[in-house]
């Protein structure tokens, strides 16, 4: 592809990406809002990560590309210029055209259906468990909210970029708080105190295999729970039933995946990063798994852990299937049943 191809290949990318911020942007609670566009500004205007910002300049961006979105909000998505012609949402085809170029995309629905797209540079591609691994690095196309991974139709998608400045965000909130606790042990295994930059570039290695990892734990999931798991979650419209639902399911898939390569590893810096994002609905959902790596960090056993993921295999294999149950018997009544199991999930705790 020359420059011009490539030129227009990210400009029709960069036009679905703001286009989907513009239908979806504003759904976010102020505070995270504000945390994305800077991040989405800094990462537009190829500024470094440890710069501090100009609020002026800021400021004037927001400005802009809010009124940007009022422009496009009722724009269609385009097709990507490869071939033909393809729907931005054919992952497979636009992959196999973009492969020999050194190039990777992926275009998707995320959380509350918000669509999801990327452009960039193909670091390095592999096989997992039946599933296609595809690296990428530099991006040259995104939108406000950058998953640093994702599975896709068989594909898992891990965006090193993406990743990096999502690390480097939990370092700074870290550095605002200086709280001890799973980060603070995970910033210290890899070095932080010593160079930042270096320890970013550790950190963003190993976790970019944790991230593989759960993916990789989606991918297996997938058989045991059936195609109309992702039907039923494609369905939900109430967000604490969706919630509800990709809790139970990350969990299932930290225990058949993530975690027992975590602990067989011994990645204790590792380990750590992993409880530090552990949160909201699946630690509320999952307190035994809390309790045995609080016993884990005092004594250094991971029998705990051990039996804790082993066990969590199967019943949270059991409490999707339950929800599953309950939204084929009425998919409806199932919305509200799930939203009250957020507040009331005894039933489905371990």
């Amino acid at each position: 592809m020359n420059t011009v191809g490539l030129e227009q290949l990210r400009d029709a990318v960069q036009a679905n990406c703001n286009i989907a911020d513009a239908r979806h942007a504003r759904e976010m609670t102020m505070c995270n809002y504000l945390l994305a566009m800077r991040e989405l500004y800094r990462w537009e205007a190829g500024l470094p990560l440890h710069q501090p910002l100009q609020q002026a300049g800021l400021s004037a961006w927001i400005a802009r590309r809010e009124a940007l979105w009022n422009e496009i909000e009722d724009a269609d998505f385009r097709r990507l210029p490869l071939g033909d012609g393809c729907d931005p949402f054919d992952n497979a085809a636009i992959n196999d055209l973009l492969a020999p170029l050194g190039l990777v995309y992926a275009g998707g629905l995320g959380r509350w259906g918000k669509p999801h797209f990327f452009l960039g540079e193909l670091a390095r591609r592999e096989a997992r468990h039946g599933l296609t691994v595809l690296v990428s690095d530099r991006e040259h196309a995104r939108d406000l909210f950058a998953p640093p991974a994702a599975l896709r139709g068989g594909m898992v998608f891990l965006r090193l970029d993406a990743l990096r400045r999502w690390l480097w965000e939990k370092t700074e909130v870290w550095g605002v708080k200086q709280a001890d606790g799973a980060l603070k042990a995970a910033l210290d295994g890899y070095g932080f105190a010593g160079d930042a930059e270096a320890a970013l570039d550790r950190m963003a290695a190993q976790e970019g295999e944790t991230l593989i990892l759960h993916e990789v734990g989606e991918g297996m999931a997938e058989p045991l729970l059936g195609p109309a798991w992702r039907e039923m979650l494609g369905g939900l419209s109430q967000r604490r039933a969706e919630l509800l639902a990709r809790a139970v399911r990350d969990n299932l898939a930290d225990c058949l995946s993530t975690l027992p390569a975590l602990i067989e590893r011994g990645a204790g810096p590792s380990i750590h990063f992993y409880f530090a994002n552990f949160d909201g609905l699946r630690r509320s959902l999952f307190p035994r798994l809390a309790a045995a790596y609080a016993a884990w960090r005092r004594t250094g056993d991971d029998a705990d852990l051990r039996l804790a993921f082993r066990d969590g295999q199967t019943h949270w294999r059991e409490a999707a299937l339950r929800l599953l149950a309950t939204w084929r018997n009425d998919p409806d009544a199932a919305e509200n049943t799930f939203s009250g199991w957020v507040d009331e999930h005894g039933a489905l705790m371990l």
